[in-house]
């Protein structure tokens, strides 16, 4: 069962993905919701200060398909290549909210909160390079923090180019995924 704050967001993706960020009323969120429109307001003060919760639910489903993809106890070249699939298939499925998003954060002053919605994945990758480091297999000089949102940086970056801004470019997805790959193999010194 779902508290009213997870029935607004999930009303407001629907509704943002069906009329527009612009052209979206917080009625039009409610209704779906099936929530009274002070309640809105008791959780969010406008309809762009609900993108920050939204970014927060594609971060934990990010973060959800990049758990269940990585084997454990494989090579960390092959849970280096599950990781960029899970954040290529996400972004795949989800293009059209991940669009809205950064539509809606981009153009407020919800960007200060970006580096907040990404801290749990920040946290994964960093952990899942410390184990590679720790065992030798990366470069023993790297900054981990730091190396963790280059790599989410890049491989979302790299995913979106090929589903956000070239809608007709699926098949280049592997070309793409392949060129990540080597990219952070070169620039995490892998020695497997």
């Amino acid at each position: 069962m779902m508290n009213k704050k997870e029935k607004i967001v999930h009303a407001a993706i629907e509704v943002f993905r069906e009329k527009g960020i612009e052209k979206t009323k917080i009625s039009d969120i409610v209704k779906i919701a099936n929530i009274a429109q002070g309640t809105f307001y008791l959780y969010f003060p406008s309809k762009l200060s609900v993108m920050p919760a939204i970014a927060e639910v594609m971060v934990e489903k990010t973060i959800t398909a990049v758990k269940n993809e990585v084997q454990e106890g494989a090579a960390f070249t092959v849970k280096l290549t599950q990781v960029i699939d899970a954040i290529f298939k996400i972004t795949c499925d989800y293009r059209e909210i991940l669009a809205l998003i950064y539509a809606g954060m981009g153009s407020t002053e919800h960007i200060k909160e970006w580096e907040t919605v990404y801290e749990p994945f920040y946290s994964w990758i960093s952990q899942f390079l410390n184990e590679a480091k720790s065992s030798g297999v990366i470069r023993d000089s790297i900054h981990v923090e730091r190396t963790s949102k280059l790599f989410i940086g890049l491989v979302e970056s790299a995913a979106e180019q090929v589903y956000l801004y070239d809608s007709k470019q699926d098949d280049q997805a592997s070309i793409q995924k392949a060129e990540v790959l080597e990219f952070l193999k070169y620039g995490l010194g892998i020695q497997e």
